[in-house]
């Protein structure tokens, strides 16, 4: 695990934990772990907001069809998921300041700014770092999910054995080739992002241990 980017927030009634990482890394697996660890501690906020990937990412099934947002788009749509959080951070403001537990959001999103910069690379970044910056006011940190090279295939035929067991040797490399490959994209974005970035190696799946060190990033 190591630190890719550092930074700091303001104090306020918020926090939360962006995901990220390409398919197969264990977003999902860590995010359930997350959701356990926070509901389990006493002390923590009792308002929560989880949003998949679904409600963030740029590519989405739409009645059985996979659609790509246009750069426009999908700016628009993490712009009202970030308009959301101000919303609730406003109310909290209002009400005047109480305990963490009482008033505190505690949010996870998966799949949001280091997604748009890796997919859109070739256009300007200022909207994103816009974005950014008001995710790291809200007291943001990131979790960026990596595997090791040498265990890309056999990582994302472990996920579903059925449907990779009449691909071709061929076929697997390029998919794994494909995963490495994106996960240099991420690692450069995360380091262009002002939102602190933990990189997380998950090759052991010790999910419950990963779910752990982001907590402490928040903390």
């Amino acid at each position: 695990m190591k630190i890719i980017t550092e930074g700091g927030c303001c104090v306020n009634q918020l926090r939360g934990i962006i995901l990220e990482g390409f398919s197969n890394a264990g977003k999902t697996s860590v995010l359930k772990s997350l959701k356990l660890m926070q509901a389990q501690d006493e002390s923590a906020e009792r308002s929560v907001i989880v949003l998949s990937e679904h409600y963030s990412q740029v590519l989405h099934n739409v009645r059985g069809q996979f659609i790509t947002s246009s750069h426009e788009e999908h700016l628009q749509l993490l712009s009202e998921r970030v308009a959301m959080l101000r919303q609730l951070e406003e109310w909290s403001t209002k009400l005047g300041r109480a305990s963490r537990g009482s008033r505190g959001v505690f949010f996870i999103l998966e799949r949001f700014h280091l997604n748009h910069r890796v997919a859109y690379s070739d256009k300007t970044n200022n909207e994103i770092e816009a974005i950014e910056k008001e995710l790291l006011h809200f007291g943001a940190k990131c979790a960026l999910l990596t595997i090791s090279p040498e265990i890309a295939e056999l990582r994302i035929q472990s996920r579903t054995p059925d449907e990779w067991s009449n691909k071709s040797s061929e076929e697997i490399k390029a998919a794994a080739d494909e995963l490495v490959a994106t996960q240099l994209k991420l690692r450069k974005a995360a380091a262009n992002s002002v939102i602190p970035t933990l990189e997380i190696n998950t090759d052991n799946k010790a999910w419950d241990t990963y779910a752990k060190e982001i907590i402490r990033l928040l903390d």
